[in-house]
């Protein structure tokens, strides 16, 4: 099975439920209630927001995550309210309520699909996976090639959707979220081989009329394997934090902790967790849920790091300013200007200006060349009294790019 994740390189909290997926919450039903709808999103970042999606809804293509389990909860609290009740009678009337229409896949059209592609179909875990290629050798495609399909027909099933997304590319995976009933969550993933392919489905299948009158919502889906877990003593390193998130929890690959901007020997009282698979880190935020885990008698605050933007390759090849981290409190703008001037091997024009903020800092360059050169060369390098660490903007999206972009339009 794969799931999806996207990080984040900087360490800014992101609270919002706007573009992450996660493990569909508990629904309750009572006699009242009709079929459950599916919560597309438990969280995301900044806002807990949620989405209810159902069939006839609309979608925001870019409010979604992988999810697979659901479960009901039935709500029989008045079944002793009156000394006249008949239970067994209520349980009957109460199970015909609930009866959904059993959904039949059509198996004689899928069959043939799956003998055109020799593709294999498993459906477990709440879900129907399509693929991988018979003859795919080695591991899965990289993130960012996956997309995220909504509106889908609930009686809708591979037989009409996969001819349609292949038309963007040759697919490794197909997955149709299912509900109890047989019928599908009216939502999907299906990943690509390559990252071209996934953008051009997005392009194109994107409100794409599936039957007459049904349009798809296709974007890209967010795959995110980081958490941020706050609360933590400012005086444990790194590696005594990654040894404690290992023990408390599964698939840990690693964990980001930043330096004090006063005081450079000690966190700042947060670090990001870097988990395999989303799967692991969605099971490790259900379990790190405040009140339940204290570490070093600490209570901490857990959610999903705020995912890493995706930037146009175009854009990408135009930038020409260079972020720069871990910087002491006393460096100054000066310091900075003579140290990238000479990594870059040019004259004292080969810079258009410095700008610092606390402890980071961006460096504008009059040509991109100048600026890859002093990152190759400056990057990881030792400064009197800290670490610096030079990186391409463009990965650094969210809070410390912003806040440094909201200081220079103010001229601080």
């Amino acid at each position: 099975m794969v799931y999806n994740d996207i990080s984040h390189q900087f360490g800014s909290l992101n609270l919002d439920s706007a573009y992450q997926q996660q493990q569909q919450q508990p629904q309750q039903l009572t006699q009242q209630q009709q079929q459950p709808t599916y919560n597309a999103m438990d969280h995301q970042h900044q806002n807990h927001s949620s989405t209810t999606l159902t069939e006839s809804e609309s979608v925001n293509p870019s409010n979604h995550s992988s999810q697979q389990d659901s479960s009901i909860d039935v709500d029989e609290s008045n079944s002793s309210s009156s000394p006249s009740f008949d239970k067994s009678q209520h349980h009957h009337q109460q199970q015909q309520q609930h009866q959904q229409p059993i959904v039949v896949p059509p198996e004689e059209a899928i069959l043939e699909l799956c003998e055109r592609t020799k593709y294999q179909i498993v459906q477990e875990n709440g879900q129907r996976r399509y693929g991988p290629p018979p003859d795919w050798v080695g591991t899965a495609p990289n993130r960012g090639c996956e997309v995220f399909i909504g509106k889908i027909p609930r009686d809708c099933f591979e037989d009409e959707l996969v001819p349609v997304f292949e038309k963007a590319g040759r697919i490794y995976m197909f997955r149709l979220m299912m509900d109890f009933s047989g019928s599908n969550r009216g939502y999907g993933f299906c990943i690509y081989t390559n990252r071209e392919d996934t953008k051009r489905a997005v392009h194109e299948l994107d409100n794409y009329e599936i039957r007459k009158g049904k349009t798809l919502g296709v974007c890209l889906s967010v795959d995110n394997c980081r958490l941020f877990v706050g609360g933590i003593p400012k005086s444990k390193a790194k590696h005594e934090i990654l040894a404690e998130m290992k023990k408390i929890t599964e698939g840990v690959r690693d964990v980001i902790v930043y330096p004090s901007a006063a005081d450079k020997g000690k966190n700042r009282g947060f670090a990001f967790v870097e988990y395999e698979h989303h799967k692991a880190a969605a099971m490790a935020r259900r379990k790190l849920i405040p009140g339940r885990i204290q570490l070093w008698g600490h209570q901490i605050a857990v959610d999903w790091a705020e995912p890493e933007r995706e930037v146009d390759e175009d854009i990408m090849s135009k930038v020409k300013i260079l972020y720069v981290r871990n910087l002491m409190l006393t460096t100054t703008e000066e310091h900075l200007r003579e140290l990238f001037t000479q990594a870059c091997g040019g004259g004292c024009d080969c810079i258009e200006r410095v700008k610092k903020i606390r402890d980071y800092a961006f460096v504008h360059f009059r040509e991109r060349s100048d600026a890859i050169t002093a990152m190759e060369k400056i990057d990881a390098q030792l400064l009197p009294g800290q670490k610096s660490s030079a990186q391409n903007p463009a990965a650094a999206a969210a809070a410390a790019a912003a806040a440094a972009a909201a200081a220079m339009a103010n001229g601080q």
